[in-house]
């Protein structure tokens, strides 16, 4: 305890023996906004797909009618802009910062869409790339959106546990691909969910195998599919596997994300949206 402390807990950040009531980390959400759910799309590791499977959710629920945002978390690899081809058009209004829309209606904000150049890097500790997350809850004008869908960064680390504690997470979808690493990684991310009370929604199998064109047989790549196993272990409701398919990256490439057409992912969605 410092030797300053005025023994008022209620006007101090820290955390001491003395603090009897947690600290609250809560961000009101911007004034002009309201938001119904808020989901947290995590991998613990990068390059399994999380992006795509946060652009894919949130094609699948603009489908089912529902007001979507994205919230790009991911600050120092933000690529949700580029899915839907959306570049540097956001600007501030009367009400905040406003997020740009793609062309089915959903609303995006990303640091990429407020830099001259996005290729420029993120050269930021980890408390300031925090902070403008939390800017992007406190700061934009979301509007009036049915559900929000948050691109986390891979790792446990500062920004996750911002997301987590800052804004009112309802549920998380995790994001793995069939490889031990992976699943040993992703299950920190299952962990820390669980210790953030935060239920886990779903279970999205990335690149989990290939179907030949010509035969129709299906290769695993990457090893035989762990998502069952994971799904028993962290009691994760429900489940999807992603094939590798090179039209999902042509059409991510091309800004088209809202022309790819996945039946079975979008009854996962569906189930998801509906169990919250």
């Amino acid at each position: 305890m410092s030797e300053d402390c005025t023994h008022d807990c209620a006007t101090c950040g820290k955390s001491c023996g003395e603090r009897k009531e947690a600290f609250d980390f809560s961000a009101k959400l911007n004034a002009a906004s309201r938001v119904g759910r808020v989901i947290a799309v995590a991998s613990g590791k990068g390059g399994v797909g999380k992006s795509f499977v946060t652009t894919m959710l949130a094609v699948a629920a603009m489908k089912q009618g529902l007001r979507v945002g994205i919230l790009d978390a991911d600050l120092t690899g933000p690529s949700i802009p580029s899915a839907f081809g959306l570049a540097g058009s956001t600007y501030k209004s009367d009400d905040g910062m406003e997020p740009t829309l793609s062309n089915g209606g959903i609303r995006v904000m990303s640091l990429n869409m407020l830099v001259e150049d996005p290729s420029d890097p993120v050269v930021w500790r980890g408390p300031v790339i925090a902070g403008v997350v939390k800017q992007f809850w406190t700061d934009v004008h979301w509007g009036e959106l049915d559900v929000m869908f948050v691109d986390m960064p891979p790792g446990t680390g500062d920004v996750p546990l911002t997301v987590f504690q800052s804004l009112p997470v309802d549920g998380v979808v995790l994001v793995t691909s069939p490889q031990d690493l992976v699943e040993m990684i992703v299950s920190k991310s299952a962990k820390m969910a669980a210790i953030m009370k935060k239920p886990i929604l779903g279970l999205v199998e990335n690149m989990s195998y290939l179907k030949c064109p010509d035969c129709g047989r299906i290769i695993e790549v990457f090893g035989k599919s762990t998502a069952e196993d994971l799904a028993r272990r962290f009691s994760i409701p429900e489940t999807v596997r992603l094939p590798i398919d090179p039209a999902f990256s042509a059409a991510i490439d091309a800004g088209a994300a809202e022309t790819i057409d996945l039946p079975e992912f979008e009854s996962f969605a569906s189930k998801m949206l509906a169990d919250g």
